[in-house]
């Protein structure tokens, strides 16, 4: 430890030696049309062939000789600025690119502008906006991030039409997903169909698959970072669309003097509606809806103070007369974003986060059934523009989770009330990190630093020993205001490019990410009723270490782009579950786990055409993902259920005129790896299930085609409006989504196995405006 206060101590000052030769070029960059802030907008330098990406928030910093330079500023769907700038000292920029107009053929961009992927020190990563998922068919109509990720190699979809996913042979809980920096613990509507990010709302969506930066931590193998749009700083503005199962509004405009804005924007489905129209009682009375409400204020203080106050509010509603679901998500977050120099940036963010649910039924007799977790988390991070070559970021952040396992009322029919509730858990989980990115002449850039994080848990609670078994051998109680089963982890996080020319790069990377907190689930999608526990003495936190590398090229002026990735995941203390495990309601769940290893390998293509009339690509993923679980298939590797050997997905947009875009989105990967029952048996009078190995057997192959047809009625320059046509499942494929097995009512003691599938073809439409 000492060697390395040492070496850090080294850093900041051959860093401070070096920025004290240079001037900073900083700013901020944003939509010249509403004043969004755009982030990773790339600003190159013309004389020195090298440039950087706007933040998180907008926000760029570049350290410089004094001298006359030329900056080029670009952002996909923008046009390019150009700027000459004098720096004798720190200048502070405002940037404002126009949208570019659509027109057919070619667009042409400057070499420098769109080369980031090559340059940058990134990989393992992708970023979406709004404007690039727009054209993407998918179901129902509903434009839906998650839906769109699953689309990139690496990431495979968790089911027919969820919009869970799982990256890199990763578990869907391994996912961390940040709203507006705040975690989302069921990013899901309608039991996984839809996500609950409205894209009206969203201003842009980043995904780590590897090289995960040092501010993110608390999941063991991705991050996706979204960020809300704030809102149009010009003027008042409304949009919003119609469709066949769900309609969306937003309204933004300014508030207060120049620079301040807010958004208001809300979802709803109305299947519920139309069953009002029903002649069967029982339908009439039944609900069938989600709806989304999302906020955001922006109050520019001034120039060098930030502040922004984001919400979240979504709820899902299956009921029936005697039976129904309630579950949803309540997320808030207040930020500010502090200018210390051009060169020193803060951001302070204090977030509240809920996820609960509540199940009940009314048949014989009456039962409630509630549960979720819920999170408190400050955020400080900093980032420091040190010089030319060296960009700091540092920070800590501190979660307190409150875990609800669950609470159950039983009504009975002589109206007696009984009460059973699984403890409460509280724990707290703490990180600080420290990372350097760090160019090395004009080839070689490097990203090295460290994450510290600990995890402790906090009493009253009771706690369990068990044998292999699972039975308990002994039980420690533990007061309010104990600390107990305390964790600490390093987290080493290393990337690296080397950039042989404009066209060509190569980068590797290694990060370790620890998880602490877990997500009981038996169904492979994920359901309302899944639920988080906390480590404990019992339950380790999950490790991931993952080295991967990549060759990036560009070809045709950077129309082309194509990358090639390997990797290799090494996971520790990863958990599966006992045969027949009782997961629910369970003050002892922890003896239904089983704990072992994991591993996961592959390797991702991607062929991206940029520009054009006709732009898409073409993802193919080869990889594997295995366990070895002590009590699983004798302790031999067995496959995991997100184990998919071959993933591909095809993507075309085709902009035929002015008025129509058409698309297309063909996907193909192996069936699920699942485990099917072998027999029966019967003792003492019940019937007991014998399973097959463990992940032992295969779904049949998946694929599906979509396609989708954009007519654009009507565009001024405040005001639009288009019809969208799109066709969920084009050749009507019966992929499987369960299969049922019972018995053979024509020849009793045979079993008989029934498919079950939950789409043919669906068309929909709907309609966008924006006036």
């Amino acid at each position: 430890m000492r060697h390395a206060i040492y070496l850090f101590f080294l850093l900041f000052l051959t860093i401070q030696l070096e920025a004290q030769k240079t001037v900073s070029l900083s700013g901020r960059i944003k939509d010249a049309a509403n004043g969004e802030d755009l982030i990773g907008a790339t600003v190159y330098v013309d004389q020195l062939k090298t440039g950087t990406a706007s933040n998180s928030y907008g926000y760029f910093s570049l350290g410089v000789q004094p001298g006359f330079y030329k900056l080029s500023v670009s952002f996909l769907g923008y046009e390019t600025a150009i700027y000459t700038i004098s720096a004798d000292r720190d200048t502070l920029l405002d940037i404002r690119l126009e949208p570019s107009s659509e027109q057919l053929g070619e667009i042409v961009v400057s070499t420098e502008a769109v080369n980031q992927n090559i340059i940058g020190n990134e990989m393992g990563t992708f970023t979406l906006t709004p404007k690039s998922i727009k054209a993407i068919p998918v179901l129902f109509g509903e434009q839906d991030v998650l839906k769109t990720i699953q689309l990139m190699p690496g990431v495979s979809s968790a089911g027919e039409g969820s919009s869970g996913f799982f990256v890199r042979g990763g578990q869907a809980d391994q996912n961390l997903v940040l709203l507006d920096d705040a975690p989302v613990f069921n990013p899901s509507h309608l039991l996984g169909f839809f996500s609950v990010f409205n894209s009206d709302a969203i201003n842009s969506v980043k995904l780590y698959k590897g090289g995960v930066p040092a501010r993110f931590g608390g999941r063991a193998s991705s991050v996706l970072d979204v960020h809300m749009r704030e809102g149009n700083t010009e003027r008042l503005s409304l949009s919003g669309g119609i469709g066949l199962i769900s309609s969306r509004a937003t309204l933004e405009g300014p508030i207060g003097k120049k620079g301040s804005s807010f958004l208001l924007s809300g979802r709803r489905t109305y299947a519920d509606l139309f069953l009002l129209l029903s002649k069967n009682e029982t339908l009439r009375e039944s609900r069938l809806y989600f709806y989304d409400l999302n906020l955001k204020t922006h109050l520019e203080l001034n120039s060098k103070n930030q502040l922004y106050l984001s919400g979240y509010l979504g709820r899902d509603a299956l009921k029936t007369s005697i039976f129904g679901f309630d579950w949803g998500n309540k997320v808030a977050t207040l930020r500010w974003n502090h200018l210390f120099s051009s060169r020193f940036f803060s951001n302070t963010s204090i977030i509240f986060n809920d996820y609960n649910y509540d199940t009940a039924a009314d048949l014989d007799f009456a039962f409630d059934l509630s549960a979720g977790i819920r999170g408190n988390t400050f955020k400080q991070r900093f980032t420091w523009f040190a010089g030319a070559n060296n960009t700091v970021t540092f920070g800590a952040e501190v979660n307190d989770y409150l875990f609800k396992p669950g609470s159950l009322e039983v009504i009975s029919l002589e109206n007696e009330a009984q009460n059973f509730e699984v403890s409460s858990k509280e724990g707290l989980e703490s990180a600080a990190y420290l990372f350097n990115e760090q160019k090395i002449g004009s080839r070689l850039t490097l990203g090295y630093g460290l994450r510290l994080s600990h995890f402790i848990r906090r009493g009253p609670s009771t706690e369990y020993q068990f044998d292999h078994l699972g039975d308990p051998v002994d039980t420690i109680s533990y007061q309010k205001g104990d600390w107990y089963a305390p964790y600490l982890n390093y987290e080493p996080r290393f990337n690296a490019t080397f950039v042989f020319n404009e066209n060509t790069s190569v980068k590797a990377g290694f990060n370790r990410l620890t998880q602490y907190i877990h997500l009981l689930q038996n169904a492979t999608a994920g359901t309302p009723i899944d639920y988080w526990i906390p480590s404990s003495a019992n339950v380790k936190p999950q490790i991931a270490d993952q080295i991967s590398a990549g060759i990036f090229r560009n070809f045709s002026m950077h129309r082309y782009q194509l990358s090639a990735e390997v990797y290799y995941k090494n996971m520790q203390n990863q958990i599966d579950y006992r045969t027949g495990a009782e997961l629910v309601l369970n003050e002892m769940v922890e003896s239904e786990l089983l704990y072992g290893k994991g591993k996961s390998y592959g390797l991702e293509l991607l062929l991206e055409k940029k520009e054009g009339a006709f732009t898409g690509w073409i993802a193919y993923t080869l990889a594997r993902s295995l366990r070895q679980i002590d009590g699983i298939n004798k302790g031999v590797w067995y496959p995991a259920r997100q184990d998919r050997v071959h993933d591909v997905s095809v993507v075309g947009v085709y902009q035929l005129n002015p008025k129509w875009t058409f698309s297309a989105t063909w996907v193909y990967y192996t069936g699920n790896a699942v485990t099917f029952p072998a027999g029966k048996y019967y003792f003492e009078g019940n019937v007991a299930s014998l399973y097959t190995e463990r992940n032992g057997y295969r779904m049949p192959d998946y694929h599906r085609l979509d396609v989708a047809a954009t007519w654009l009625l009507k565009e001024r320059k405040n005001h639009r409006s288009e019809l969208s046509f799109s066709v969920y499942n084009a050749y009507a494929r019966k992929n499987p989504y369960s299969y049922v097995f019972s018995e053979d009512p024509d020849h009793p003691g045979q079993t008989q196995t029934t498919m079950v599938y939950l789409f043919s073809a669906i068309p929909s439409i709907s309609w966008n405006f924006k006036f």
